[in-house]
């Protein structure tokens, strides 16, 4: 799973674009993917991608985060709820008219959730980036590793529930616990029937009398986790997920953990996807005369046979000593170009010596 798209790129608008236009374009966008007009598969993801990304941009402080932390800072803020609740007004707005209304089109998409009422994107926790790098010998090995995030958890103290201990949720009277009331407008000579979320209890069906002192009623509170991963041998720099480890929500699915690795540059090889390179350097007579060289590896070092007569930028493989496939079995080679030194200075007894070799080689 890859991390989210830039919400500017999402919505194809840029920092300076004016929130008038912003709205204009989610609109064009949303109408476009519409699951009502637009049949195709990912229409529905499109719409809901669409529609985090104007819930965030159009919101002058939540806009103002993601500007300076993106996805990281917005997603550790606020829980899914939350960046939608503020623009639930733009919504309805927008799709209040000729469209069925705001809340028709967003329960077919987004799901009913808590007491079978609408939830609005309540299905889903919001995932978690974590970056981290490794070294070229932990893509050899793999690697284990324990982190420590801060993400939102379900409240122990209430367990989740968001009431009070030794309280309970009541069943909401305003819509006998459907989270939904229908309404009903005259259009002409027809009449249509819109379900809209209750608002005695925001959609839930029931309402807490007696929320949790720990996490006001939300059931969700900020703490902390210890996650352990293992970073597979073969690895490359790349996003990598490790599932239901995101944010948490109540009466859904945790989001995923993204764990962003970087792979250092090391000091002496260079990587080519499973294949590692080293230069090593051989005077120009150990070039003529041949010799053997002990060259380095990931795991140590091995010998080798520079067969005389090498030229310069000559290749010998160490088969089965580069990196693993990643989720396979083999490993790349290591390959060891020779770099034959030419001296710059000469000492008379050298020159004399190279001389006399050019003579007798004419």
């Amino acid at each position: 799973m890859s991390a989210k798209r830039d919400y500017y790129e999402v919505l194809g608008v840029s920092k300076t674009t004016s929130p008038e236009e912003i709205k204009k374009q989610y609109r064009k966008l949303a109408l476009k993917f519409h699951p009502d007009r637009n049949k195709s598969d990912e229409a529905a993801e499109h719409f809901k991608e669409i529609s985090e990304a104007y819930a965030v941009l159009s919101d002058p402080e939540k806009k103002q985060i993601y500007d300076q932390h993106g996805h990281a800072g917005v997603d550790g803020r606020y829980s899914s709820e939350d960046i939608f609740q503020g623009a639930r007004g733009d919504f309805s707005d927008i799709f209040g008219r000729g469209g069925g209304g705001f809340e028709s089109i967003f329960e077919s998409i987004f799901g009913r959730g808590g007491g079978g009422g609408f939830g609005f994107n309540q299905q889903r926790g919001s995932d978690i980036l974590y970056q981290t790098s490794v070294t070229l010998e932990d893509v050899l090995h793999g690697k284990k590793m324990e982190i420590e995030i801060n993400k939102q958890i379900q409240c122990n103290t209430c367990n989740g529930t968001g009431c009070k201990p030794g309280t309970n949720k009541k069943t909401c009277s305003s819509c006998n616990g459907q989270g939904q009331v229908r309404q009903s407008r005259n259009m002409g000579f027809a009449s249509f029937v819109t379900a809209v979320p209750c608002s005695s209890c925001r959609g839930n069906g029931t309402i807490i009398e007696t929320p949790c002192d720990d996490c006001k009623g939300r059931a969700i509170k900020q703490g902390s986790k210890k996650v352990t991963f293992e970073i597979p041998p073969g690895i490359d720099s790349g996003d990598y997920t490790v599932q239901n480890e995101g944010n948490e929500i109540p009466n859904g699915s945790n989001g995923d953990l993204i764990i962003r690795v970087r792979v250092q540059p090391h000091s002496i090889f260079k990587r080519d996807g499973k294949d590692i390179f080293y230069d090593h350097n051989v005077s120009m007579v150990d070039a003529a005369l041949g010799c053997d060289i002990i060259v380095p590896t990931l795991e140590g070092s091995e010998k080798i046979k520079v067969d005389s007569g090498s030229q310069p930028n000559t290749i010998v493989k160490l088969k089965g000593k580069g990196v693993p496939y990643i989720n396979s079995r083999g490993r790349g080679d290591q390959y060891v170009r020779i770099v034959v030194n030419i001296p710059q200075k000469l000492n008379k007894q050298q020159k004399k010596l190279l001389d006399e070799f050019k003579k007798i080689s004419e």
